[in-house]
């Protein structure tokens, strides 16, 4: 079996919760807590959960925008956990993150031009004319024209803007892009549009995905298999149709169960979760979930679940963290 582009082995983010005069620390916020994945090259991994559950903070470690507290980030094998600045230096051409706002991630200083050509300058790649030529075809790969490199990000709008973000970030040739949650800011007819060119650059360059994202339907629309997250671990793991047809977990089918139907005439059962998410600094014990879960019983209070397989399609597995199959 071949190597996976990305997998991640246990790994944690905790964060430190200071206060008082000295800000001594007074607990711990778990925002990862033990998450093992793995994203093949040329695939597209779907990471959705409510918002809270430790998402985006999972998504910046493994781009090492945070230092993670134990476990493993190993790219193409290499464990880079523990790589120091200088070290992730070279990583950075094969490893890029869109982020959720354009507005904040580009600079409104800087013409577009020069935001997208900063990877270059940084990386040292070619001459100032080579560079001009890059920023172009970049530009035409998004669907801007070349006229867009000299003028300023705040004179375009964010459907425009985060095809900015999206030239930049594949200006060094990557193999993998950590996306957080790149559409969620936009209009729905604009996010149709940015999730289509996420999938015709995929094609085109061969680009693996770690999506992140809130929207199931939006997920589905690009993955092949999907992940669920919930209060810094992962309940549900299993590939894109399988897991929409037939979710195991409660939490799962309670996500699915609020995706709006765009039929007026039909009626869909719905799953109403009691209560609010836990704090990661004080989360439940046994199984995170347990607090909001309408299946609840004792064992579930106790006991954490951890992800077993309760079925496969071809060779993925169908993996679940709850003590009971439904």
């Amino acid at each position: 079996m071949s190597t996976p582009l990305l997998e991640l082995r246990d790994l944690a983010t905790h964060f430190p919760v200071r206060g008082g005069v000295l800000l001594r620390a007074r607990g711990t916020n778990r925002a990862v807590d033990g998450v093992s994945l793995a994203v093949e090259r040329g695939e597209t991994l779907g990471l959705v959960g409510e918002s809270g559950c430790g998402k985006s903070t999972l998504g910046k470690t493994v781009v090492r925008l945070l230092d993670p507290t134990r476990g493993a980030i190993l790219f193409e094998g290499e464990d880079i956990a523990g790589h120091s600045r200088r070290q992730l230096k070279p990583l950075r051409r094969e490893l890029q993150m869109v982020f959720q706002d354009p507005a904040e991630s580009l600079n409104s200083r800087h013409t577009v031009g020069n935001l997208i050509e900063e990877p270059l300058l940084i990386h040292r790649i070619g001459t100032p004319a080579e560079r001009r030529r890059r920023v172009d075809e970049l530009l035409d790969l998004v669907g801007l024209p070349a006229t867009a490199a000299d003028r300023f990000p705040f004179e375009f709008s964010g459907g425009q803007r985060q095809r900015i973000s999206i030239a930049r970030a594949v200006a060094l040739g990557p193999k993998l892009l950590v996306c957080d949650e790149p559409v969620s800011a936009l209009d729905v007819s604009i996010q149709s549009q940015i999730l289509n060119l996420f999938l015709d650059l995929q094609s085109e360059l061969g680009l693996a995905y770690l999506f992140i994202a809130h929207d199931l339907a939006v997920v589905r629309h690009v993955s092949d298999r999907i992940a669920v997250m919930y209060l810094g671990r992962i309940m549900e793991y299993a590939d894109a149709d399988g897991l929409m047809s037939r979710p195991r977990h409660p939490y799962t089918q309670a996500l699915i169960a609020a995706i709006p139907v765009p039929d007026p005439s039909r009626k869909r059962a719905r799953t109403v979760l009691g209560g609010d998410v836990p704090s990661p600094i004080d989360p439940p014990s046994g199984c995170p979930f347990h607090t909001r879960c309408p299946h609840v019983e004792d064992r579930c209070r106790s006991e954490r679940p951890e992800l077993r397989e309760v079925s496969r399609s071809g060779s993925i597995p169908h993996q679940v963290a709850c003590h009971f199959d439904f």
